[in-house]
C-alpha cells in the first residue's frame, strides 16, 4: 500500500517536472525568437543605413570627379592659350634686347 502511494506519487511529480520543464523550454524558445527578431531587424537596418551610405559616397565621388574634369579641363585651356601667346611674348622681349642701348660706352 505504501509502496503503491510512493509511486502514485512520484508519478506524478515526474509528470509535473516533465509538465514545468516543457514550459520553461517554451518561454527559452519564445525569448530565443524575439531576440532573432530583433537582430533580424537590427541587421536590415544596418543594411539599409550602410546602402544609403554607399549612394552618397557614389554620389560624392561622381561630383568630385565632375569638378576635377571642369577644373583640369579650364586649366588646359589656360596652358593652350600661353602657348598661343608665347611667341609674341619672346618676340616683345627679344626685340627690347635688341633695341635696347647700350649701357656702357665705351
Amino acid at each position: 500500500m505504501i509502496l503503491s502511494i510512493t509511486g502514485i506519487g512520484l508519478g506524478i511529480l515526474a509528470i509535473i517536472l516533465v509538465y514545468r520543464s516543457k514550459k520553461d523550454q517554451e518561454m527559452t524558445n519564445d525569448l530565443v525568437d524575439s531576440d532573432t527578431r530583433q537582430n533580424g531587424n537590427a541587421l536590415l537596418a544596418l543594411q539599409q543605413e550602410f546602402t544609403q551610405y554607399q549612394v552618397d559616397s557614389e554620389r560624392k565621388i561622381s561630383e568630385l570627379e565632375k569638378q576635377l574634369e571642369i577644373k583640369s579641363n579650364k586649366a588646359e585651356r589656360r596652358m593652350d592659350k600661353m602657348n598661343k601667346a608665347l611667341p609674341s611674348v619672346i618676340r616683345t622681349v627679344i626685340g627690347h634686347i635688341e633695341f635696347a642701348k647700350p649701357l656702357n660706352k665705351k
